[in-house]
């Protein structure tokens, strides 16, 4: 399970970015990413993987603010500890904890990265109105930042990300805070933007990836468990989905035992979908899994969980 993985074994053309035996490690020793391999070619790749997995260091080095403990990132080909300019140059990030400037408008903030980042001052204007109209805020850009919602702050972020016309976007749990129909609108906003990028979705919420990923890398302790399309690790998990009604008092029973990826209360009893390699009781029935079965059938088995056997 841990010998290295690519996305894009089976593409024959060159990919945009290649992880070699990419791993990072803090000076306390811990090993936050290990020996990670992927190759991702343009869409957008779903980066899942529980907290405290590894992703955000990954997140990191792949926007060159940290360099790898071993291993190397390639860019085109291109090395990006000895080149990093050919990396930063085409490269649009939005990190987890993206600020604002509350007293300015939308317009005058993208106005003034756009000059920290370097842009022609006779390019700004135009390529911020641009990114603004890309993300649906063209009407509020003269409104202030301090009255803006939480997904209205998050497309400012990914208009910031863009002023460059990145190839490689980089998003990093841009969901988290977000309600239902702003996340809604984010993920049709990320797909728009895929085309020809390459947009890594960095995430622990399974349905953000669900509806726009074209690959998948899943990472647990640091290393890659899965990498691949979403309807092959959908395969990996047919056969180990249940579902199980039990009584109410008996969830958590059921919960000590087995890993569970939803419940629904019905009345006084329960609805469980329920991962095991055996049928676990004799009245449960095996289903067709999700996306989010699939990924906590893969936790489970990366975490070293028995699945209790039959009951």
């Amino acid at each position: 399970m841990h010998q290295p993985n690519t996305i894009l074994q089976q593409v024959p053309v060159q990919p945009l970015l290649q992880l070699e035996g990419l791993s990072f490690s803090y000076p306390n020793g811990h090993r936050a990413v290990d020996n990670v391999a992927l190759a991702l070619r343009p869409g957008i790749v779903g980066l899942l993987g529980p907290n405290g997995a590894g992703k955000s260091s990954l997140m990191r080095m792949l926007s060159t603010l940290t360099r790898p403990s071993a291993g190397r990132i390639l860019w085109q080909g291109q090395d990006i500890a000895q080149t990093p300019d050919a990396l930063r140059r085409v490269l649009g990030y939005l990190p987890q904890d993206f600020g604002v400037y509350p007293a300015l408008s939308a317009r005058e903030f993208l106005r003034y990265l756009a000059a920290v980042k370097g842009l022609p001052q006779r390019q700004v204007v135009e390529r911020v109105d641009a990114c603004l109209a890309q993300v649906g805020l063209a009407d509020a850009a003269d409104g202030r930042l301090a009255g803006f919602s939480g997904g209205m702050r998050q497309r400012v972020g990914i208009a910031q990300a863009l002023l460059n016309d990145p190839q490689l976007l980089i998003v990093d749990e841009p969901t988290v805070g977000l309600d239902p129909e702003e996340r809604m609108r984010f993920r049709h906003l990320l797909t728009d933007l895929a085309g020809q990028r390459l947009v890594i979705l960095c995430t622990h919420i399974v349905s953000d990836v669900e509806a726009s990923a074209t690959d998948l890398a899943v990472l647990v302790g640091g290393r890659l468990c899965f990498a691949g399309v979403p309807d092959l690790l959908i395969a990996k998990a047919r056969g180990r989905v249940w579902d199980w009604v039990v009584p109410g008092e008996r969830m958590q029973a059921v919960r000590n035992r087995f890993p569970v990826s939803a419940s629904l209360r019905q009345g006084s009893e329960v609805r469980l979908r329920v991962i095991s390699s055996g049928r676990p009781a004799t009245e449960a029935r095996v289903i067709e899994p999700s996306l989010e079965d699939a990924y906590v059938s893969l936790l489970a088995d990366a975490s070293g969980a028995q699945d209790g056997g039959h009951a």
